[in-house]
């Protein structure tokens, strides 16, 4: 089983590169949208927070992180409908291998190229923090693959769903980007109005921020128990359900 897993992630990562819009976006976009944000903020990715700013040192960073999650699932999405509707997922699914390893697959090739976007991102935006910051990236680099991990399977639910490849992206958008708003890392939470505040408490976006927020600061895992806990929840919850829903054709 690891080693049909191992050959059709290769097999998976092959064909993902021959696509080189898709492999832009994933890896470019995130990457692009962090240094020109930086460059434009005056190279203070990770400068200490001004009296009054809102939303602090980590903004840009914890940003940058989200979209490279959010690009992973709208990925994830586009390319499990261009499979149903092409009729791939049928073809695999009478092959031998077991359906965990099919879509299992599929979530190790999005966790790769989400711990490579980060990679490149540190490599391009390292001018734009000071010299001496102090960066957790291994911790930070865990948290993202664990958040990444956990909002895949909100894609998995939509793409068990969405009816044609069409309607992928804009499905994937329209599910996952009103979620970043709610989440309090453009706008604080507590400020927002009782109806917001209670979306943004059910959101797996809102622990994804806390928890990436607070790791990039340097704080503990243990002092963000609750948000693995959302996010770990999260992902049996939607698993769960895509189990029930995901269509095979």
């Amino acid at each position: 089983m690891i080693r049909a897993l191992a050959k059709l992630t290769w097999l998976e990562i092959k064909i993902f590169v021959r696509e080189p819009l898709g492999l832009f976006g994933t890896v470019g976009i995130p990457v692009v949208v962090f240094v020109v944000t930086s460059r434009l903020a005056g190279g203070v990715a990770n400068a200490a927070p001004r009296p009054g700013s809102w939303p602090g040192s980590s903004f840009l960073p914890v940003l940058a992180a989200i979209l490279i999650a959010l690009s992973a699932v709208v990925s994830l999405i586009a390319i499990v409908s261009i499979y149903r509707e092409g009729g791939i997922l049928k073809r695999l699914r009478a092959t031998p291998l077991h359906p965990v390893v099919i879509l299992t697959a599929h979530v190790l090739v999005k966790l790769i190229f989400t711990a490579i976007t980060l990679a490149v991102l540190l490599l391009a935006g390292r001018r734009y923090f000071p010299p001496d910051a102090q960066i957790p990236v291994v911790s930070f680099g865990l948290a993202l693959l664990f958040t990444t991990w956990a909002i895949l399977s909100i894609g998995f639910v939509v793409a068990s769903v969405v009816p044609t490849a069409r309607f992928a992206q804009p499905l994937a958008s329209m599910t996952m980007y009103p979620l970043l708003g709610l989440s309090g890392l453009f706008y604080p939470i507590e400020r927002m109005p009782p109806v917001l505040q209670t979306l943004a408490a059910v959101s797996p976006l809102t622990y994804a921020v806390s928890l990436l927020d607070g790791i990039w600061k340097g704080e503990s895992w243990l002092a963000h128990g609750t948000d693995v806990a959302a996010l770990a929840l999260t992902f049996v919850v939607c698993t769960a359900i895509s189990a029930r829903v995901f269509r095979w054709e």
